[in-house]
């Protein structure tokens, strides 16, 4: 079994409660002649109370197009992972020169070369370390970055590898788009990024253990989420059916997975969800029939930082194992959706 070690997530500094972040970037969206009661209404309703940008709130009305936007992805990007990567390694207690393979993901940017290659020198990882940019898996990639990387230490037990998410949501917004999508969106997304260490059965470290992982591409649903990509960037595809098709498909897809362990929804003590928003929470909630408040922690990574896009799940796997309640052989299931449109799961054992 693969051996989470030790887990980072970071944060820019530049911190703005949602009704200041809502006055901005109605602004930005609308402009001062049109009325702005609906997107202070579609704000209100995301739960979220503070996010994280990566630059000052004033430097958005300033960026003049897609490149500028994207060199300046890159930039934050690159200290970002670095930091997470860092931080995570440290918290393993594995020097950077042990990882054999790194993982990197994000969908709000584009580098090439990609992250991962650009961190690589600043951290410390060898030169002969293998690489994996992700591209294109959004919201779910903090669970299927994971998963991936227990595919590869399965094979290879004796190795370190690493997962390195990083997402800067803010810079993607499309000024002037009035569509609801992008109101949404533009109230629901931060900035952040994570970094997960993991190593193979063979090693030694403490830490919860993965067990297995599922995924699962939902038919005709290519248009829920993701992106169109036009002269101005990244223009979000962003669907109101999200909430429905959790309620279609992810209870099923949890019950089968478990059972496939010999194990039921009462028998999970630790409930790591990605915060997709509200809707997308209560529908968790709901369908699996969650007594007690086993999102708490999904719900506060909402309130205090918004959606993260990747990043987000590994936040929250973060803020439980910083928690440190679980008893030992306690069942984890970490999950998160995202375009494609899909989920992923991840079997824990504390």
């Amino acid at each position: 079994m693969t051996t989470l070690a030790g887990v980072h997530a970071v944060l820019p500094p530049h911190r703005y409660p949602q009704a200041e972040l809502t006055a901005a970037f109605a602004e930005l969206c609308l402009g001062p002649d049109v009325d702005q009661g609906l997107l202070r209404r579609l704000h209100a309703s995301t739960a979220v109370g503070s996010r994280h940008l990566v630059l000052p709130l004033e430097q958005y009305a300033t960026l003049t197009g897609f490149g500028q936007s994207n060199d300046l992805f890159i930039a934050h990007a690159v200290q970002l992972g670095a930091a997470a990567l860092t931080g995570a390694l440290l918290r393993a207690g594995i020097p950077p020169e042990a990882v054999d393979l790194v993982i990197s993901t994000t969908i709000t940017g584009i580098a090439v070369p990609s992250v991962e290659a650009r961190i690589g020198e600043l951290v410390g990882l060898r030169p002969d370390v293998k690489r994996v940019p992700l591209f294109g898996l959004g919201c779910v990639a903090g669970a299927a970055g994971m998963a991936r990387l227990h595919d590869y230490l399965v094979g290879h037990p004796d190795q370190v590898g690493a997962l390195v998410s990083v997402e800067l949501c803010s810079l993607t917004l499309q000024r002037g788009d009035r569509s609801m999508a992008n109101l949404v969106a533009s109230g629901l997304f931060g900035d952040g990024a994570a970094a997960v260490v993991a190593v193979g059965a063979n090693r030694g470290e403490p830490g919860p253990r993965v067990l297995d992982s599922r995924s699962h591409l939902y038919p005709h649903s290519q248009r829920i989420m993701g992106w169109d990509v036009g002269a101005g960037g990244l223009k979000i595809v962003l669907d109101p059916q999200v909430p429905a098709l959790v309620q279609q498909y992810l209870g099923a897809d949890i019950r089968s997975f478990l059972a496939a362990h010999a194990l039921r929804i009462d028998d999970v003590g630790a409930w790591v969800s990605h915060p997709g928003g509200p809707k997308v929470i209560r529908a968790i909630e709901a369908e699996l029939a969650l007594s007690g408040d086993p999102l708490e922690l999904t719900w506060r990574s909402l309130d205090q930082v918004g959606n993260l896009s990747s990043s987000s799940v590994l936040h929250v796997l973060r803020d439980t194992l910083d928690k440190g309640s679980l008893t030992p052989g306690t069942p984890g299931v970490l999950m998160a959706m995202g375009p494609g449109f899909c989920s992923e799961l991840v079997l824990l054992r504390w």
